[in-house]
């Protein structure tokens, strides 16, 4: 999928003596998109930008060692006649030791080459990042700016990990003109090195550079075009991420030194076997308590009680990626962790004041986003024609983010249709859902409308489930609501020779929470890559029952 985007001239940091000049340009080829202002909590802008930073730049996908000369002299050996060589043993002695001392010379001559040459491929890939974007690259971060907060959003270079900066208008002073929007930023690496150089003693200007929209003359320096051809599991993690949020979750403050003590475990230690996870222990009216496997090593969190009401005990993998949050440990009052559960996605909320900080991680590294859950299929489902959609959007982009509840009373609609349409939304890329303070927000991935079929269902699941209710093999056996107003159904598929069992509870939002299925792929994966098509096909077979719209 080709993103195009049009630039006029480099983001950039300009430090001078009396202070500090920021500037984002914006992508001139969408709606006009600026702000500016004055930073009044510079350095704790400098360190939730620079962990942003660390979130682009995160790559801890395995790297395989180059074998390419221990396969050459392989071959080499299986060329030698051992046979012949065993038989004339004195005159091979005779031959091989000249011979052995060329080769010594050859094989200091190759490694005094190799070296340069690894050196020279180092400086080559460096080269590639910091410059070329078409040879490797990184999606430029997306700006929303909407009333009462600007926030950054960005992904992982290996797909696993989502980073988002919010900063409230009280976060700046002397706010000049401004225009609510969303928009990529021109975001290049040499711009860390600018941020660190922001100091308490500075005043920093922070601007999302409106010139970037204005009429150019002819013979003026034209935008700067960047093309970058990303792939659709790139997008589609961006989906996912949104729909896991809204996902219901585990949740508990952490002090921040008790974020600073699982950075130091985790670099202390360098694990040889599995299993490599964090084992959080929870128990109502206690500090919570983390296992480190495999090393049985303990970290109880005194300042830390967890408030809940049931005990858990939850395992999360790819926990070096935690260490993103240590720099916003000294700015940080708690960090609220949301578990979605056994090796499912987490996510961390570092509370910065005026500011916040949300890191998502998929299940484990190598589990990307677009991969890892499928969470759009347990996200609410309810049936909403266009229409209502369009109200329900152009509602919620009067206010650019509003809680679903007063949103739907605002509107006058019923809660279950608010949230099935901002489910729509936030699949489609045109809405997100804010962990922090449980609200949706209108954010525009991309300027044009972003292709739902190659992104939307990335598996053949739900097709299935729909081509089973269509031909009559889905039964509802059992459908109760529960003191909690969930619903909890059961029934009967028949797929083949076989009848399978699944078994779902949906709770008053419409997600699913709970799913069991007697066929073997829920077996083998139970929710961690989203439900299996017998449990989608219940869901719509109920759906339809009902009267309503799958």
């Amino acid at each position: 999928m080709e993103f195009t985007y049009s630039y006029l001239g480099s983001s950039g940091v300009r430090n001078r003596g009396e202070g500090t000049a920021m500037s984002f340009v914006p992508d001139a080829r969408r709606e006009p998109t600026f702000f500016r202002g004055r930073l009044r909590k510079n350095i704790a802008f400098r360190e939730a930008i620079s962990a942003l930073h660390d979130v682009v730049i995160s790559d801890l996908r395995y790297q395989p060692k180059d074998k390419t000369h221990y396969k050459e002299w392989l071959e080499r050996q299986e060329m030698v006649d051992w046979a012949a060589v065993s038989g004339q043993r004195a005159e091979v002695e005779r031959l091989v030791a000249p011979l052995q001392r060329e080769l010594n010379e050859v094989n200091q001559r190759i490694s005094e080459q190799m070296s340069a040459y690894w050196r020279a491929q180092s400086s080559l890939y460096t080269y590639m990042y910091e410059r070329d974007r078409n040879v490797w690259f990184v999606l430029d971060p997306v700006i929303t700016v909407p009333p009462a907060e600007v926030f950054f959003e960005c992904f992982s270079q290996d797909e696993s990990s989502y980073g988002r900066l919010g900063a409230s208008y009280e976060v700046f002073k002397d706010i000049g003109e401004f225009a609510c929007g969303t928009t990529n930023v021109d975001y290049s690496s040499e711009l860390y090195d600018e941020f660190q150089k922001i100091r308490s003693y500075k005043e920093t200007d922070f601007e999302v550079d409106p010139s970037g929209f204005e009429v150019r003359t002819e013979g003026e320096e034209a935008h700067k075009e960047v093309k970058i051809d990303l792939p659709d599991t790139w997008v589609r993690g961006f989906l996912q991420v949104n729909s896991a949020m809204a996902m219901p979750s585990v949740r508990f403050d952490l002090h921040p030194m008790d974020v600073h003590n699982f950075c130091f475990v985790l670099r202390r230690n360098k694990e040889k076997k599995g299993p490599r996870s964090m084992r959080y222990v929870l128990r109502p009216g206690e500090p919570v308590r983390v296992i480190f496997e495999p090393w049985g090593l303990e970290v109880v969190c005194p300042r830390s009680i967890f408030k809940g009401e049931e005990a858990h005990e939850i395992r999360v993998w790819g926990r070096r990626r935690i260490q993103i949050l240590e720099r916003l440990i000294p700015a940080a009052r708690r960090f609220t962790v949301h578990l979605l559960g056994q090796g499912m996605p987490s996510f961390y909320v570092a509370d910065l004041g005026d500011m916040s900080f949300t890191l998502g991680l998929s299940g484990w590294t190598k589990n990307d986003w677009s991969t890892a859950g499928n969470f759009d299929l347990m996200a609410p489902r309810a049936a909403v024609d266009n229409m209502t959609m369009r109200r329900v959007f152009h509602g919620l982009k009067e206010t650019w983010f509003e809680a679903p509840d007063r949103l739907a009373s605002r509107l006058g609609l019923d809660r279950s249709v608010v949230l099935g349409a901002l489910g729509a939304y936030t699949q489609a890329g045109r809405a997100i859902y804010d962990i922090n303070k449980n609200v949706y927000r209108v954010r525009e991935l991309s300027r044009e409308p972003l292709p739902m079929d190659r992104l939307r269902f990335a598996n053949e699941r739900e097709q299935e489930a729909t081509a089973l209710v269509d031909q009559g093999k889905v039964t509802v056996l059992r459908a109760d609501r529960t003191p909690e107003a969930a619903l909890r159904l059961s029934g009967r598929v028949r797929e083949g020779r076989e009848e399978l069992l699944p078994s779902l509870l949906i709770d008053p939002d419409e997600r699913i929470i709970e799913a069991e299925c007697s066929c073997y792929w829920h077996r083998q994966n139970k929710l961690y890559k989203g439900p299996c098509s017998h449990i989608l096909a219940l869901r719509m077979g109920h759906s339809r029952r009902s009267g309503r719209r799958p």
